[in-house]
């Protein structure tokens, strides 16, 4: 039934179309979450910024180039899904957001990202996976409570050394880049517990043994002569991995992704009726 829909607002011009997604949108939902998602979306539908409690707005795979600056109205929002739109450039009303704590920018066009985002200071988890990105943007090195930094599907060649202040950093992943050497940094940074350089191309991995809360290393598909030496109880995966079956590297980001989503947004747990024994 979904793709029957999909493919029928195919055919809907893209104003009738968006009028048609939003224009139930009249009250705020009682679960404080927008879904815009796919919705073919051209631009910001602005009553949406009414919603001042608002915790989750969802606009991905759409054709968002902007967004207004009424959007800085949404003061409550923590979760803010931009991925798979067209921007060039983060609108710098994003970077007002300042409960944000996750923020996906993954597949737009983006090539460096806004000094004012340092001024997210709540932020957990940045997505910026699949941009034009060539160098890791300075001003990630200044969100000091990120937990976790989906990096995949540039172009890097390396990271800054200003990278091992993220002290709460646990996660980076930064499969299908233009590695040739495993980054230095990352070896003063004894705190993270998954490494993911899956599809690069380094060839020779140092010791990672060293690593203390070093969970899970993905390195497979780099041209490499040999495997990472990690201390016991880390699992590997790619070539030489002594550990066996390895765990699907696809199945590992999902779970990973799942878990911080989970774990960034506290929702109060209800109170169950007493059961009678």
């Amino acid at each position: 039934m979904g793709n029957t829909i999909r493919a029928l607002v195919a055919f809907i011009p893209a104003d009738r179309c968006q009028n048609y997604v939003v224009r139930d949108l009249r009250e705020m939902p009682p679960d404080k979450m927008v879904d815009l998602s796919g919705s073919q979306l051209r631009r910001f539908p602005l009553h949406v910024c009414s919603f001042r409690e608002l915790v989750k707005l969802y606009l991905s795979d759409n054709h968002l180039n902007s967004l207004p600056p009424e959007l800085g109205q949404l003061q409550n929002l923590q979760i803010l899904a931009l991925d798979f739109n067209n921007f060039k450039a983060l609108p710098q009303v994003v970077c007002t957001l300042k409960q944000l704590c996750i923020l996906y920018l993954g597949n737009n066009k983006l090539c460096d990202l806004p000094s004012e985002l340092s001024l997210l200071q709540n932020l957990r988890t940045l997505w910026i996976e699949a941009n034009c990105l060539t160098q890791l943007p300075d001003v990630v090195c200044e969100l000091s409570l990120l937990k976790t930094l989906h990096a995949g599907s540039n172009a890097l060649r390396l990271l800054p050394g200003q990278l091992r202040r993220l002290q709460e950093l646990r996660t980076i992943w930064l499969s299908g880049n233009r590695l040739t050497d495993f980054p230095a940094v990352l070896l003063h940074m004894p705190f993270l517990e998954v490494i993911d350089v899956d599809w690069n191309s380094i060839r020779y991995f140092p010791s990672l043994a060293h690593l203390s809360s070093l969970k899970l290393v993905i390195y497979d598909h780099n041209p490499c002569r040999n495997a990472p030496k990690v201390a016991k109880g880390v699992r590997r995966v790619g070539r030489w991995a002594e550990e066996t079956p390895e765990p699907d590297p696809r199945k590992a980001r999902r779970y990973a992704l799942v878990r911080e989503e989970s774990q960034e947004i506290q929702a109060p747990v209800p109170l169950l009726p007493p059961t009678n024994s």
